[in-house]
């Protein structure tokens, strides 16, 4: 499923936007529910029902909520995002009006993105199991490195390409490593915090596309979303930095088993199923 979504920035971004070109954006929105229905049937039919005995009681799961800890890695997956996405979100007008990038063009500008954050959350995966909070930190920098570069070098096509891709490749990195930071402080909270991590991705998602747009509409113009996300992204590094002066250390390890890399997601299944 992790898989699936990360792929979704590899091939569906760029065929929803290719589409969109031709069918309006309304299209892609028809497609997207006519799918999910779709697969909502194929889900219904042939996944099978399994008995949940959960044994984790609802004052356990929000008694772990009290670690500072916990707050800090979601925080840190909130900024993240908020920073990549508050440039990416209005990444087409920089392509396209100061990059000089024909629209045609922009969707294989997408897939770039979508290959690195392919690589970033897999890199991520295997670098963190050893070095979290190394490999986090030095990735934020990163990222906040790369959105600052994109105002000055977003004149150019290739330069502004190649820029689209290394965001992808730092923001991702981050992701697998907090999400299963986030999973070990959690403790006896498996199932709430997983769904709070979505939460803070999703809530840094949208503020941070917020605030670009505004940034967008003022005398910053197009170079406001590059900036915006410089500045969060640049804000990840607190509660990073915070955490590796915390320490980290718990009991279990930090990231999936090599098998599956991309999103720490066997890690995290192994600890859900360790609460049941």
């Amino acid at each position: 499923m992790i898989g699936g979504l990360t792929l979704a920035n590899v091939v569906g971004v760029p065929i929803g936007s290719f589409a969109g070109q031709f069918a309006g954006w309304r299209g892609p929105f028809w497609a997207l529910a006519a799918l999910s229905a779709l697969a909502a049937v194929f889900i219904g039919r042939f996944i099978p029902a399994q008995e949940q005995r959960a044994t984790v009681s609802l004052r356990a799961e929000f008694s772990a909520l009290r670690q500072g800890r916990l707050w800090l890695a979601l925080s840190a997956a909130m900024l993240i995002m908020g920073g990549v996405l508050a440039t990416y979100s209005y990444v087409t007008p920089l392509l396209t009006d100061r990059a000089g990038i024909p629209a045609g063009a922009v969707p294989f500008v997408l897939i770039a993105f979508g290959l690195g954050a392919l690589g970033g959350t897999t890199t991520g995966g295997r670098l963190g199991e050893r070095r979290p909070m190394a490999s986090t930190i030095t990735a934020a920098a990163a990222t906040a490195l790369v959105l600052f570069l994109m105002i000055p070098l977003s004149t150019n096509a290739v330069t502004a390409t190649v820029l689209v891709f290394l965001m992808g490749l730092t923001g991702f990195t981050v992701n697998p490593v907090v999400t299963s930071l986030a999973m070990r402080f959690a403790g006896d909270a498996p199932t709430l915090t997983s769904a709070l991590t979505t939460s803070a991705f999703n809530v840094g998602v949208a503020g941070g596309s917020f605030v670009a747009g505004a940034a967008l509409d003022s005398s910053l113009g197009l170079t406001g979303p590059p900036l915006v996300g410089t500045v969060v992204a640049a804000l990840t590094l607190l509660p990073l930095i915070a955490l590796a002066v915390h320490g980290t250390s718990g009991g279990s390890r930090i990231v999936a088993q090599r098998t599956a890399p991309a999103h720490a997601l066997t890690d995290v299944c192994e600890q859900t199923r360790s609460h049941r």
